[in-house]
């Protein structure tokens, strides 16, 4: 027997990071109470971007076409290319510093144990990449967790097979942190003085 509307409604909220049961059951009673209008326009644009935001085939950050605006911009640095864990520590970086390179985003970290390798962070792609003879320098924008300093050295190695310089941002990180909760001016300041990986 299929559970009741509103059961699934709760039920779908709670896929949100950080939602629980009760932060569940007060948007769905919210929308339903006093938000109709703005529920319905939620739906659609949720229906809308699961169907039509996909992946750019150069950098894998979020896109609705295949090469994102950020690879297919001449505006940008071809020498230099940023890798970050996710979509929002490149929007982060964005927002926060004036690097005008390009990135490869790896959805992700080393983490053996959960069985996330290098096939699954897609660093055959970000191989081809070095391997094209374009890039100078490779920033390790990974966080400063253990599984990101960790994923950082596999890459700087990766880096260097290519002859490509790798650096890391530096000063103020927290370790253990996560790049996308750091102040822009941390960040603008950690990036900025960057240096090379040893």
């Amino acid at each position: 027997m299929t559970a009741p509307l509103l059961e699934q409604l709760i039920d779908a909220l709670r896929v949100l990071p950080g939602v629980g049961q009760k932060s569940a059951q007060r948007m769905a009673y919210h929308l339903l109470e006093r938000q109709r209008d703005g529920g319905r326009r939620l739906a659609g644009a949720l229906e809308a971007a699961m169907e039509r935001i996909g992946n750019c085939e150069r950098c894998r950050d979020f896109s609705e076409t295949p090469v994102c605006p950020v690879c297919a911009s001449s505006a940008r640095d071809p020498q230099l290319l940023c890798v970050v864990e996710s979509p929002a520590d490149r929007l982060a970086i964005e927002q926060a510093t004036d690097y005008r390179g390009l990135y490869f985003v790896l959805h992700g970290r080393l983490s053996p144990l959960d069985g996330i390798g290098p096939r699954e962070l897609g660093l055959d792609r970000l191989g081809d990449r070095l391997a094209d003879g374009q890039t100078r320098e490779l920033i390790l924008a990974t966080n400063p967790t253990v599984e990101g300093e960790a994923t950082a050295h596999y890459l700087a190695q990766l880096a260097r097979q290519h002859g490509v310089r790798p650096s890391r941002p530096a000063h103020g990180l927290p370790l253990g942190g996560e790049l996308e909760y750091v102040d822009r001016g941390t960040l603008s300041h950690a990036f900025g003085s960057r240096s090379e990986v040893a």
